[in-house]
């Protein structure tokens, strides 16, 4: 089956500005004392809260995955496989990755915890290795959920993308009004929901079959989203500053929502001239090897910057200017560019490992048909549970090791592996399921 050009150039888009703007409000201090400390660029530096409006890429990471997922789902389905069977599949190809990844990062904690580092340095470090993972976990959830969401797509079509909106309003003014944070983690299935629900939407062409369509969405997106700033409760960082309440991201706000039905709308808008574009080969051979590496570009796109902080800050060698400076922004172009070099060297030296996974993958993938698979959910349970609890505390919180995550990533990385072999698993795997299915 022919990809969708477009949709893998919305991924590779994403993780490219995520990266980016990681890297870019990364700001690195060496103290008196040796130390490295990182002041938040944002609370320190407010003005700088707008920039997120260009990289808070996330609406289309979810859009893209849902118009994956919907179409990997139906031909699956029209295949003969199973929920159980397809949701394997999806989520081992998505926590193999993970699991080498945290397993280094684990290894490298216990390290330098037995030789005594400063538990405030091992606390930071392991959150700056942990900061992405938040997607994780709602991307597994929304992965588990894509049967039953798809079904009520197929069953009400555009109505259900508004529906969910609506509830995530309900929940988000229970939190913001009422004082009831319980409720606000609902919010990251629902708001990003919405999304991976208007990738089956646009998939289907519910979306594009009229301009006016996305062009509502994206002009009254971005009016919703100014007013909620502008008369509302909500700051206009699209990223967790710390101290601001309420956030627009822990958990997603109304005004996260405005902002990614009108992000939405742009992408819609902006897909036939960059179809065009990307139909040129030249240009469609530079996007390609962008998505193919997406999850190793997420997933270790902080390790650049622990080189260059030994490298530079705690030699002493890298100049320290004002934070917010005009010369600290100036330096901001020599740090991205050295970054960009160490992050290509990562890539380049994981290509075994990641061939290795695939071959690991290849091994271990359920079938399609799979039933009965009883490992499968405890242990899809256990590793959303895990990565929830690395998003949220890090690797190394308070400068320990987490043993209860490590362990139950650990184990629910196995137990989906398990699913394979179970007793019960007695379908052949249809021929349309055997090519490798991406997250």
């Amino acid at each position: 089956m022919t990809r969708d050009r477009y949709v893998e150039f919305l991924r590779a888009w994403a993780i490219v500005l995520v990266v980016l703007g990681h890297w870019l409000i990364t700001a690195l201090v060496r103290e008196p004392d040796g130390r490295i400390d990182a002041p938040e660029l944002l609370a320190t530096v407010p003005w700088t809260q707008w920039l997120t409006l260009g990289f808070q890429i996330m609406p289309l990471f979810f859009l893209a995955g849902g118009h994956a997922a919907g179409g990997s789902w139906a031909r699956a389905r029209a295949a003969g496989a199973t929920p159980a069977g397809w949701l394997g599949r999806r989520a081992l190809r998505l926590l193999l990755p993970v699991a080498v990844y945290s397993g280094a990062v684990l290894l490298a904690v216990g390290i330098c915890t037995a030789a005594g580092v400063d538990a405030d340095t091992l606390a930071l470090v392991g959150w700056a290795m942990g900061m992405q993972f938040w997607f994780l976990p709602v991307y597994l959830l929304l992965s588990a959920l894509t049967p039953v969401l798809y079904a009520a797509h197929l069953r009400w079509g555009a109505r259900v993308p508004p529906v969910l909106g609506a509830v995530a309003l309900v929940a988000d003014a229970l939190v913001v009004a009422v004082h009831t944070p319980w409720v606000g983690p609902l919010n990251y299935v629902l708001v990003w929901g919405v999304a991976y629900q208007l990738g089956f939407c646009w998939r289907d062409g519910l979306l594009t079959g009229r301009r006016r369509v996305p062009l509502a969405m994206a002009a009254g997106g971005a009016l919703a989203f100014a007013a909620l700033v502008a008369l509302g409760p909500f700051p206009v960082s699209l990223i967790l500053v710390t101290g601001q309440s309420p956030s627009n991201t822990d958990p997603p706000s109304a005004a996260m929502l405005a902002w990614l039905v009108a992000q939405v709308g742009v992408s819609l808008l902006a897909a036939p001239p960059l179809r065009r574009l990307l139909d040129r080969e030249r240009v469609w051979r530079a996007v390609r090897p962008v998505g193919a590496a997406s999850m190793t570009l997420y997933l270790w796109h902080m390790l650049p910057v622990l080189v260059a902080a030994a490298a530079f800050y705690l030699t002493g060698l890298a100049p320290e200017p004002a934070l917010g400076s005009a010369a600290w922004w100036a330096l901001r172009v020599p740090w991205l560019l050295a970054l960009g070099a160490v992050l290509a060297g990562v890539v380049r030296a994981l290509r075994p490992l990641e061939r290795g996974l695939g071959v690991l993958y290849e091994r271990t993938v359920p079938h399609a048909g799979l039933r009965g698979a009883w490992p499968l959910w405890p242990g899809l349970a256990m590793a959303v549970a895990a990565l929830a609890r690395f998003a949220v505390r890090g690797f190394a919180p308070d400068g320990r090791f987490p043993v209860l995550p490590a362990v139950g990533l650990a184990l629910g990385t196995v137990l989906v592996t398990l699913a394979r072999w179970t007793a019960a698993e007695r379908l052949e795997r249809p021929e349309a399921a055997r090519a490798p299915d991406r997250v």
